[in-house]
């Protein structure tokens, strides 16, 4: 079978990748946590996961549909290292929810003309409107981190990011959008397990881009840049969750518990949802590299 990118990710992993780091792959079992700043060591049951899971979906069709009837406006923004998640946590807010009021957005690099505008401007179309949840596939936080690492922005203009950031953010919650931010990590080695999967697997080989396969050997610059950027940008209007990804169980019933948690829609079912798992989320403390 012919790998893609002519199987970069087997030759990092083989040549390049930390000896802690491959040696955590090559003695790992299937279902094994291997981040050992993961507070569990085995992903979480399976039924326990799916009953919870069941519940929650019912909750998030309430909100759906308490958003439909009031002319709620819901942004969810889901950031994070690539392999993290946040693909796989977007389909599972997304599978029981009417695709009409329920939007993905992930746009692509911007286009030339989008290049001379303000940088926000191409988001702004996609903002929720009466009665819609709109889900960001990575958002306008690209520009503090991918495009810094990159170097497809200037430090100039990541830092007037920065110092607009807050007072947009600011205006879209005062216009009474529902704005709830979610970072997504995962440990080095489980970010390369999962990128290996995707390379042996033709079914998933289109999730990985150039950018991942470059981004291999730049760990330490992502971890800079996120840092920063999470401690910049987690403020009174607009707070981070951030979730510890390792356990994609975990990861996905965090991150719905903290969407609904957030909100005050009808006939909200707080027994339902659940305590979140502290250890699995939280503010900006809970990051690690």
């Amino acid at each position: 079978m012919q790998l893609p990118f002519d199987g970069a990710i087997s030759n990092f992993y083989k040549h390049d990748a930390p000896d802690a780091v491959r040696q955590a792959i090559e003695t790992a079992h299937k279902g094994d946590i291997i981040n050992p700043l993961y507070p569990y060591r085995e992903r979480m049951d399976r039924k326990q996961y799916e009953d919870h899971l069941y519940a929650l979906q019912i909750e998030l069709v309430k909100l759906q549909n308490w958003a439909k009837a009031t002319g709620a406006r819901v942004a969810i923004v889901f950031e994070g290292r690539d392999a993290a998640g946040k693909g796989g946590t977007i389909k599972r807010f997304r599978e029981n929810l009417n695709p009409r009021g329920a939007r993905l957005v992930a746009l692509s690099k911007p286009t030339e003309r989008e290049r001379t505008q303000w940088y926000f401007q191409r988001y702004i179309d996609h903002l929720p409107s009466g009665g819609e949840i709109v889900f960001f596939d990575r958002s306008w936080y690209n520009r503090g981190v991918v495009e810094h690492v990159f170097g497809f922005c200037t430090n100039e203009e990541r830092e007037q990011f920065f110092q607009q950031v807050y007072p947009f953010e600011g205006m879209l919650v005062r216009e009474g959008i529902n704005l709830c931010k979610i970072w997504l990590n995962v440990g080095r080695a489980e970010q390369l397990r999962r990128f290996l999967v995707r390379e042996n697997d033709p079914l998933k080989q289109w999730k990985l881009s150039s950018i991942d396969i470059k981004g291999l050997s730049k760990w330490d610059a992502y971890t800079e840049a996120i840092s920063e950027t999470i401690n910049r940008t987690h403020t009174e209007d607009a707070p981070w969750t951030v979730i510890r990804s390792d356990g994609k169980r975990r990861a996905r019933l965090a991150a719905i518990q903290t969407v609904l948690q957030g909100i005050d829609y009808a006939h909200k079912n707080e027994k339902a949802i659940g305590q979140i798992d502290n250890h699995v989320a939280g503010g900006p403390v809970i990051w690690d590299a």
